[in-house]
């Protein structure tokens, strides 16, 4: 099994490499308006410092969001451009499970959480957790002053950027394409189509046609 991860739906570029029993490889960097740029040369460098090809690979994971319209986009079409070229499966994760595989891995169980990112707009994508990290509510997206009631300790970039609605800021920051590859290897997060979830229309539409003067 060689596992590629991979997820673009916040400011983190993140690339792993999974074989079934550990990562051999990770690579993220954090550039808001550089996911185009960065996302294969990450590729490259994950598979080059396992010593891997991408004929080696067995399988894909890819971020499904939610996310900014832009940047998720990116790693939704290099992880179905991959897979349909070396006729590879392709699973999808929830950015946000992805997110909360990480608290369980960086902090002690043992009560509830939620985890918030950046939406823009003043709002947050969010959902909620048990003290298992199992999923209760959302995914979602609206302003995080509507999750100030539950006080809940938050991991991600939302928890950062408007600390009065959580009760403290939980690591991870950002989703880890390590933290993804090990969720689909231990078969601890649903798998989902790779297609994205944007919970909202894009910021940028394009122009409704123009009203003829001489319509009446």
């Amino acid at each position: 099994m060689l596992l590629l991860a991979l997820d673009t739906s916040t400011p983190a570029v993140t690339v792993a490499l999974h074989d079934g029993e550990r990562v051999l490889a990770e690579a993220t960097t954090v550039d808001p308006r550089r996911h185009t740029e960065l996302l294969m040369p990450l590729v490259t460098a994950v598979l080059a410092e396992a010593g891997a090809s991408r004929h080696d690979l067995t399988e894909l994971a890819v971020g499904v969001g939610p996310g900014p319209f832009t940047g998720l986009r990116v790693g939704l079409a290099a992880a179905r451009t991959m897979g349909a070229v070396l006729d590879l499966p392709v699973r999808g994760v929830c950015s946000l499970d992805v997110l909360a595989y990480g608290v369980r891995e960086a902090n002690p169980p043992g009560e509830p959480f939620a985890v918030a990112t950046d939406a823009r707009r003043r709002e947050v994508y969010w959902a909620t957790y048990d003290a298992g990290g199992q999923r209760v509510t959302g995914p979602d997206v609206g302003p995080a002053a509507g999750l100030a009631e539950r006080r809940l300790p938050a991991a991600g970039a939302g928890a950062r950027l408007y600390p009065d609605a959580f009760a403290r800021a939980l690591d991870p920051e950002y989703p880890s394409a390590a933290h993804l590859a090990a969720a689909v290897v231990a078969e601890a997060a649903e798998i989902l189509p790779p297609d994205p979830l944007y919970l909202r229309r894009p910021d940028a539409t394009p122009p409704s046609a123009r009203k003829s003067v001489l319509a009446r």
